[in-house]
């Protein structure tokens, strides 16, 4: 049986982002960040060299053009020695300089595909470690992220990555080969041009440093802004029902609106500052070319280098400054990049759930025997929700749990399942600490049924077949029949094979409970966990639940969680918990006649006292 479906502190199963409000940071690590996003890169690293090898060719042909411009310039340029053109040498130039274009298209066509084809093998690696991560992060992680933030970490952030990879890597490589290269061949032609074309480039590097330091901490807000705007997406979506039925659409689309509009705000401030790397390093390039034409028509003048070798010179300081004026423009897209990257790996980076059971336990053994012995417990430091709380639940027992909102039952759930550690204390399964069992076999150990279903968009027979992954089909229709949700099923134009929409929505409240009932028949439990599994259907589905329920808690540890008392009175014993401490424990009549607080809350409930 797969790991459980969990349940919020206090008993709130999490549908929206109700976890810590997201504050905007800078980066903690950038250098880090971009070290282990170039590790990802380098995971293909055969690819990456292809990259590279064709990004240097590339270069080189660009490189090699404007020399063989300069030789077609001279071929038809008169001096005093060279008084004709030399059309021969003219045409073979120019069939020079076609070629080389041309394979300079063929390259940067093959560049594209590596790029594009680095760039999604690049994310998809990513992404998949990333949803590992999700899935071995511990419950209170969930609790306390926006779900939103936490979806916008998988889409957006990824996407962002993988079109920075598909742009910019290119631009990247490029770049600095070009650099390189032209640096050397323009100090062949001229140092003292060379020097010339270079003084531009510390101005270069101190404009746009300035700007990256405005414009990093925009970009880092935008991203936490769009996770905020996905989880009140989410919270809308999910709860939908609830903002229709109190006629709080337009409230919704208000706070919608004014959060939309902190988007907006922080996204023109992060494009301006992105948007105006590019014209700046433009209009300093450009400094630089009037610069180089002045100082080289002078040298011109004087006989020291030909009008071709000018030319030459211009195009070359042109691609000189073109990479820099590149990559200074992919900054916005580098940026972003970076900051989702560093969102994405605080995901990866954040304590997972460890399985450090040391105990021989299997699961076919298990008796049932529970025991809570002094446990302490809080969901944050300032608020104990469980104190000093002594609980014994005998194999076979059939327990209630019931106490007001807040009163800590779930809590004992989300502890004896481990989905949060105890503060002190012990909690024993057959003796054994849970904490010395391995978590796989403790959970599938435990079933739970929760009023809120938890089903997936596929079919009838794999959501039932969720609770054993090799049951056969005939296991699942006895499941089905054995929870008295095989009536429903067979009605269905598709029977089993029916798809269910998301969570189960073409479905009622009461059928799908039926199926989650299935599911933990098909588990076949020593430890069975009801919710409130009850709480929300029509009297008529009520009593099929009920009586699929009598069944399945047969020979089997049972914990029931429920406010409505009349579904536990034939329980074992009924455990009250007030306080964060077990208050009274009996059967239904002792508790009566104790008149503590199991007294006082079924007269609230049956008889309408306040007391």
């Amino acid at each position: 049986m797969p790991p459980m479906p969990p349940m919020g502190p206090g008993g709130r199963k999490p549908g929206g982002p109700h976890g810590a409000r997201l504050t905007m940071e800078r980066p903690k690590d950038a250098k880090n960040t971009l070290k282990k996003l170039i590790g990802y890169i380098g995971r293909n690293r055969y690819l990456f060299f292809a990259l590279i090898g064709v990004m240097l060719i590339i270069t080189l042909l660009n490189l090699a053009a404007p020399s063989i411009q300069q030789i077609a310039i001279d071929c038809i340029t008169l001096t005093k020695k060279k008084t004709s053109v030399d059309f021969s040498a003219l045409g073979k130039t120019l069939i020079g300089l076609g070629a080389v274009y041309l394979l300079s298209s063929v390259f940067t066509y093959m560049q594209g595909i590596f790029s594009a084809k680095l760039s999604q093998y690049t994310v998809k690696t990513m992404r998949k470690d990333l949803f590992s991560s999700l899935v071995r992060l511990p419950i209170k992680y969930l609790d306390t992220h926006s779900h939103g933030d936490i979806m916008s970490r998988m889409t957006n952030d990824v996407e962002n990555i993988s079109t920075t990879i598909s742009q910019s890597i290119g631009s990247l490589i490029s770049g600095v080969l070009t650099i390189v290269g032209t640096v050397v061949i323009m100090l062949l032609y001229s140092p003292l041009l060379t020097l010339i074309s270079l003084s531009t480039v510390f101005l270069t590097i101190f404009v746009s440093g300035v700007l990256t330091k405005y414009m990093k901490k925009y970009f880092i807000k935008q991203q936490v802004l769009l996770g905020e705007i996905n989880g009140e997406v989410e919270e809308m979506v999910v709860g939908y029902r609830t903002v229709v039925s109190y006629g709080k659409e337009q409230d919704a689309v208000d706070k919608f609106e004014k959060m939309s509009n902190n988007l907006k705000k922080c996204g023109i401030k992060a494009q301006i500052f992105g948007g105006v790397m590019g014209p700046c390093m433009n209009l300093i390039s450009n400094f630089g070319f009037i610069l180089i034409a002045a100082f080289g028509g002078w040298f011109a003048i004087k006989g020291f280098i030909t009008v071709g070798t000018i030319q030459a010179f211009i195009l070359y300081s042109k691609q000189f400054s073109r990479p820099i004026n590149e990559i200074a423009n992919q900054f916005a897209n580098i940026q972003t990049a970076i900051a989702g990257a560093e969102r994405i790996f605080e995901v990866m980076d954040a304590d997972k759930e460890t399985d450090e059971g040391k105990a021989d336990f299997e699961v076919e053994n298990v008796k049932g025997d529970i025991s809570f012995k002094h446990i302490d417990f809080s969901y944050v430091p300032e608020k104990q929700v469980l104190k000093d709380l002594d609980l014994e639940v005998k194999a076979g027992q059939k327990i209630a749990i019931v106490g007001a909102t807040g009163s800590g039952k779930t809590t004992i759930v989300n502890l004896l399942t481990r989905f949060y550690p105890v503060d002190s204390g012990e909690i024993t399964i057959d003796g054994q600490s849970i904490y010395d069992i391995p978590k796989d076999k403790l959970r599938r150990s435990i079933a739970i049924v929760l009023q809120d279903t938890v089903l997936f968009k596929d079919t009838i027979e794999e959501n039932i077949r969720y609770g054993r992954e090799n049951a056969t089909l005939d296991e699942i229709k006895a499941a089905a029949k054995f929870a008295n949700a095989d009536e429903f099923i067979e009605r269905l134009s598709e029977g089993y094979d029916t798809v269910l929409a998301e969570g189960g929505s073409n479905l009622s409240q009461g059928q799908r409970q039926l199926l989650s009932i299935a599911r933990a028949v098909l588990a076949d439990p020593k430890i069975l966990i009801l919710d409130e599994a009850t709480s929300s259907v029509d009297t008529r589905t009520e009593m099929h639940i009920q009586s699929a329920m009598v069944a399945l808690m047969k020979n089997r540890t049972s914990l029931i969680i429920a406010h409505r008392l009349s579904t536990i009175r034939d329980a074992d014993k009924i455990v009250v918990i007030d306080g964060g401490r077990v208050a009274e424990q009996g059967s239904h009549e002792e508790l009566i006649a104790a008149k503590g607080c199991y007294y006082r809350l079924y007269q609230t409930q049956f008889s309408g006292v306040k007391t």
